[in-house]
């Protein structure tokens, strides 16, 4: 799997072809030398988030996926239908590295006294190619890890914990009070119950299973309501009328659930409301859809009023807009708490070439809530 010293390693790159075919493979590449303020890690942890999945088979069907290999290990190719290659045209045919968010050791560092001080620390980082054995990186784009955790304890520190806390923070800046999150059994999901928990915030969780449920509520979840049970609206609005909640976060994305939410929110409102108004509550009612479980079309049926929004969050833009000061103090939250609160679960650790087998591949493909596959670059 590449030299341990550092002077070349391999990296998973992911390319749509403009014959209409994606393709992703190892490639190995040269560690570049580290400048004065960088470091070169020693990818040992990489988490497959959603966000990952999006750029790795971008709009490639995966009901046609193939398996081959190389001398680096496997390849999988897949066909990109005709109308998916229209979204694609900005990176066809250019080889794009993969990876959002990791961890690992300092193995090499540039001369500034910054830099020198992360060598042989254990650090976790965002910044994209991490799907690669090592990673040049900026020094003050490292995060030290707290003494005694592991590369697998750090290597999820920045999407999720950040994701769930800007939901938080985004509903006080908002003048809410209380959240509804969707896919809640999640990883990040149980993050954001976690969160609540602490800070006494009321937090609707909505779920696809019993199994599901019952895992929210062993974890401390006081309010799960299950999609598919037949009293889910009811159950629904009894929760949100309970919390006061206003504002929700979205995993799903397409089909009714973010319309059903706004319905029920305005129904748990009017339940209160002294005088009739035809064009329904004052209150403001809110949804972000902020992922895409299902990738079909946001079907919404008006019947919660005229005081609404749907919108999309994600989390760069949103780190941006409220500054590096409030960024700042949630990245030591999340190292104060990293496990705790902060604390990742995964269903399983595999290799860069084991990513490529089509076994591994169409598991973490799926997107299946409660299932995170973690990547070792280097076992």
């Amino acid at each position: 799997m590449g030299s341990t010293d550092a002077q070349t390693g391999l990296q998973l790159r992911s390319l749509i072809k403009s014959a209409g075919e994606l393709e992703l493979s190892l490639v190995e590449i040269p560690t570049p030398e580290p400048g004065a303020d960088e470091v070169i890690v020693r990818i040992e942890a990489t988490p497959i988030n959603p966000s990952d999945i999006g750029l790795l088979v971008g709009a490639a069907d995966l009901a046609t996926v193939a398996q081959s290999k190389n001398s680096y290990g496997p390849i999988i190719a897949a066909k990109v239908p005709e109308g998916g290659m229209k979204s694609m045209t900005v990176r066809v045919d250019e080889s794009m590295p993969v990876g959002n968010e990791g961890a690992g050791v300092v193995v090499r560092a540039g001369s500034s006294e910054a830099a020198q001080a992360l060598l042989g620390k254990t650090v976790a980082a965002i910044g994209g190619a991490m799907y690669s054995q090592f990673r040049c990186l900026r020094a003050r784009d490292c995060l030290v890890l707290p003494e005694g955790a592991s590369p697998a304890d750090g290597a999820s520190c920045f999407v999720n914990p950040l994701t769930s806390l800007g939901m938080v923070e985004t509903m006080r800046r908002e003048g809410h009070t209380a959240l509804v999150h969707t896919a809640a059994a999640s990883n990040l999901g149980q993050m954001l119950n976690r969160i609540c928990i602490k800070d006494g915030i009321g937090l609707v969780n909505i779920v696809r299973s019993q199994q599901q449920e019952a895992l929210l509520r062993g974890l401390g979840a006081k309010y799960v309501c299950n999609s598919t049970s037949p009293d889910f609206l009811d159950n629904l609005t009894r929760d949100i009328a309970a919390t006061g909640a206003t504002l929700a976060f979205d995993a799903t994305g397409g089909g009714r659930l973010a319309s059903q939410i706004l319905s029920c929110m305005e129904t748990a409102i009017n339940a209160n409301a002294k005088t009739y108004n035809r064009y329904g509550s004052t209150v403001h009612k809110q949804v972000y859809i902020y992922g895409s479980l299902s990738t079909g079309p946001t079907e919404l049926v008006r019947n919660f009023g005229m005081a609404w929004g749907v919108g999309g969050w994600l989390l760069f833009p949103f780190l941006h807009k409220v500054g590096s000061e409030a960024s700042k103090a949630m990245r030591q939250r999340i190292i104060a708490e990293l496990k705790t609160t902060f604390a990742s679960h995964y269903t399983r650790t595999i290799s860069l070439k084991e990513a490529l087998e089509i076994e591994h591949f169409s598991a973490y493909t799926k997107r299946a809530t409660g299932e995170k596959y973690l990547i070792n670059p280097n076992k």
